[in-house]
């Protein structure tokens, strides 16, 4: 496995390269870099193909444009068109996570040219809502849902960097398998839910004694550093252009994903928690219609690839193998 970084026709990418074969292209989410992709990245080039994993726009040493605007799908479904031209590749398999699942969605139904399959993490393909997203996301006068916090330049940026290594641990131990059951009304903390108002996403999130066995404190530790060093602006930019994505994407109304498709979700998975996920989860035929798997990982949190590495490496593989 090899870190290098690509000048491609849009932005200088950061990218983890590893095999040779058919190319599987890996996007992370937030707050993730490349690394998340680690062991996905050994088992496929193990397994016979090349495993490409960049930091996202934004992210680590990969550019992040200044202007918030720069940061719609459709930017990055272009860093992923212009990163297969860069390294010689006419076409690829796109795996995402989180945002990156996203992205992923977005990639094969607008580029299916060059993105001949997809596998989706923690998110599902969901239909575009009748109004933009920040007309439905919840808030009272006390609390507002975490993506409408995000959307405040500055805001959240500044409590995750007073203390970046706290607030990636809480984040990151609170969306895992390990924080609970995630059932109605056993406690279990959710970083991905409702924020109280004047206090921050981080102040109600438990301190963990330690990290999850699945990140050793070296990871981490590259995890930490990456964010000092980005800081994360590039990251919350995403969530500030929910609103625009649904006006951009209203040219792809009843377009479905055409490519083979698989899916899969933590059974813990913070996403779960939020009315009506299961729902689209069940409907998702509808708009992929090639879809191949829909697979709940038992016990396993938000953090799909690196809480059951084996497991979703398998599952890949598996997927690959069949198309």
């Amino acid at each position: 496995m090899t870190e290098t970084s690509i000048q491609t026709r849009t932005i200088n990418m950061s990218i983890l390269d590893a095999g040779q074969g058919p190319l599987v292209l890996l996007c992370h989410g937030f707050p993730e870099t490349k690394y998340s992709w680690r062991h996905q990245i050994d088992a496929l080039a193990q397994a016979g193909y090349r495993a490409v994993a960049p930091d996202m726009r934004g992210y680590g040493d990969t550019d992040a444009p200044e202007h918030a605007d720069q940061y719609t799908v459709f930017h990055v479904v272009g860093d992923l068109v212009a990163l297969l031209d860069a390294i010689g590749e006419k076409e690829a398999v796109v795996v995402g996570h989180d945002w990156g699942a996203t992205i992923a969605w977005q990639a094969a139904l607008l580029r299916p040219d060059r993105f001949r399959a997809v596998v989706a993490l923690s998110v599902p393909m969901m239909e575009q809502p009748p109004v933009p997203p920040s007309k439905i996301f919840p808030q009272t006068e006390e609390v507002l849902f975490y993506a409408l916090y995000f959307q405040e330049p500055q805001i959240a940026e500044a409590e995750f960097s007073r203390d970046v290594s706290l607030a990636l641990r809480k984040v990151i131990f609170a969306a895992s398998g390990e924080a609970g059951r995630r059932k109605p009304g056993d406690g279990t903390p959710n970083p991905f839910g409702m924020v109280m108002k004047g206090s921050g996403l981080l102040a109600n999130l438990p301190t963990p004694a330690g990290l999850p066995e699945w990140l050793p404190n070296s990871d981490f530790e590259k995890l930490v550093a990456a964010f000092e060093s980005s800081g994360f602006t590039g990251g919350l930019n995403y969530y500030r252009n929910l609103d625009r994505n649904w006006e951009l994407q209203q040219t792809q109304a009843g377009q479905t994903v055409t490519v083979p498709a698989l899916f899969m979700i933590g059974e813990r998975d913070t996403g779960l928690s939020i009315p009506g996920m299961e729902q689209i989860i069940a409907g998702m035929p509808n708009l992929v219609s090639d879809l191949r798997g829909s697979n709940v990982i038992q016990e396993a949190g938000h953090w799909l690839q690196q809480e059951r590495p084996t497991e979703i490496s398998e599952l890949i593989i598996k997927f690959l193998r069949e198309l």
